[in-house]
């Protein structure tokens, strides 16, 4: 292949040049040992021959990938994104959930100095709680889990004059500059379908997605997964609208076979649907959330208290019992799955490896439990992590586990899929919408110098359900916007790359 150069003195004038990786852009198809420069916050060159520059990478045996772009990120602290950016996501997003005041958040988030991108969707669940509580919304995860003891917003139909109030604020988080429409419906399941018509039919108006956790999880009838994912992709073909179906293999259980083919036939009619999945046969959530009610919730889901583990333990009948009534809004991880069992990872692999499935992590916020056996969501800047965090391994541990399990040990992706999945399927996901998406999740000249370079031999997600507060190992280095994320497999501390992923502000 020719050496694609942008000039002579391109190739002289260089702030970063990566030499001897394995370059791998998804978009291109290119898979061959390369040299690339980046000046500034681009690639300028990708070259078979010699390249200078004032800091020189030595990726010999290394694969040079573009960043990951995580579409489902709830964890927006600094140190989410510091466990993130270690795997090599340069760019996390909070699409499912989202928040309003939009605006507000994206001046929080740019007061820190993020290590990776960011951004968010205008999220419809805090438009409810806002809503049915007669309050101003908040633009934190506390606002959502402080919630979790009320059942109006998650029930009841909303009146006409409450419809207009959410459709105002999700209106204005867009004119704000939000990504889309975040449509947490797992958690507010009772909503109108006139609601979620019109919540469609605003998308559509602002050309924007939806991304939405469906609002039921069942593997029998009626209320089943099944029957949810039909009525997203209804709506996408009523209203023209890009709706995005959040982590499939979790929304589905073991009925993924049936709803995989429905989201296949829906995109092969052209309707403007779109996925993605996780790695893992675990979901985290609030152990208070709506699924996890009724009189046969645990028929339909398969489940009892052990499912549910709190920290490194599974919870009793009992314990599940009292956080239900008295701690609702606190963070638990739920197994749907037993990846130990070769038919349920199966399963799992019907959702991870379809080739119009994006990875998206789902990572959820580090708690910590308090002196007096309170779950607090940890906010602080320590690095490592305090000892006693913790998550779902899926904050820490997606990306990787994807290149150990899945590639390496399991081959059941090619490494160049794997990486597809994980950088421009994202990007492109997002891209008709999202006009800066167009310039990342590829390694071409001209596009953001959002890189992640990797061992392919060792990289490795070390997290555990038991332990999730351990690094991924593996990853050599991570450039952000053409700085240094992470450094000779270490975190750079406080480095101010992240740069926000916004629409623009309507006034």
């Amino acid at each position: 292949m020719v050496a694609l150069l942008l000039s002579t003195s391109a190739v002289l004038a260089n702030d970063i040049v990566i030499t001897g990786g394995r370059v791998i852009d998804p978009e291109t198809g290119l898979d061959a040992i390369r040299n690339v420069a980046i000046e500034g916050d681009k690639i300028v060159a990708i070259s078979e021959f010699p390249l200078e520059g004032d800091v020189v990478i030595d990726a010999t045996g290394h694969v040079v990938s573009p960043g990951f772009i995580d579409l489902h990120s709830h964890g927006q602290n600094i140190g989410d994104y510091r466990m993130q950016v270690i795997q090599g996501v340069t760019t996390a997003l909070e699409l499912e959930s989202g928040i309003v005041p939009v605006s507000d958040w994206y001046e929080d988030q740019a007061t820190k100095k993020l290590p990776m991108n960011y951004g968010a969707s205008a999220g419809w669940t805090h438009s409810r709680i806002a809503t049915f509580s007669d309050t101003d919304p908040l633009a934190t995860a506390a606002f959502f889990t402080d919630a979790q003891g009320r059942t109006d917003w998650k029930q009841d139909i909303a009146s006409a004059e409450q419809s207009e109030r959410i459709m105002s604020l999700l209106e204005q988080g867009l004119k704000d500059g939000a990504l889309g429409i975040g449509v947490n419906a797992g958690y507010a399941p009772g909503f109108g379908h006139k609601e979620y018509y019109a919540l469609a039919e605003l998308a559509k108006k602002y050309n924007v997605p939806t991304y939405t956790h469906v609002r039921y999880a069942s593997n029998t009838e009626p209320q089943s997964s099944f029957e949810a994912i039909q009525e997203l992709i209804s709506l996408a073909a009523i209203t023209g609208a890009h709706m995005h179906l959040c982590h499939i293999n979790s929304t589905s259980l073991s009925d993924i076979k049936a709803t995989m083919a429905l989201v296949e036939k829906a995109q092969a009619q052209g309707i403007n649907v779109t996925t993605e999945a996780y790695p893992y046969g675990a979901a985290s959530t609030v152990v208070g959330a709506a699924m996890f009610s009724g009189p046969d919730w645990r028929d339909r889901m398969d489940s009892t208290a052990n499912n549910f583990q709190l920290g490194a333990d599974r919870m009793t009948e009992d314990e599940l019992a009292d956080y239900q009534a008295n701690k609702p809004g606190t963070f638990i991880v739920w197994h749907f799955l037993d990846e130990s069992d070769p038919a349920a990872l199966s399963l799992l692999d019907v959702s991870v490896t379809n080739p119009a499935t994006a990875i998206a992590s789902d990572s959820v916020l580090w708690s910590y439990f308090d002196e007096n056996g309170n779950i607090l969501l940890y906010e602080g800047d320590e690095w490592p992590l305090p000892d006693n965090v913790f998550s779902h391994p899926r904050s820490t541990g997606t990306y990787t586990k994807i290149l150990r399990s899945y590639v390496r040990e399991r081959g059941v992706l090619s490494l160049s899929e794997a990486i597809r999945k994980m950088s421009l399927l994202p990007a492109q996901t997002l891209e008709d919408s999202v006009p800066q998406m167009r310039t990342k999740g590829r390694l071409q000249v001209g596009m953001d110098a959002d890189i992640v370079v990797f061992d392919p031999a060792t990289v490795a997600d070390l997290a555990t359900f038991e332990n999730a507060n351990q690094p991924t190992v593996g990853v050599q280095t991570v450039i952000v916007n053409g700085g240094f994320s992470v450094r000779d497999g270490e975190l750079v501390l406080d480095a101010p790359n992240g740069r926000a992923i916004r629409n623009a502000v309507v006034n």
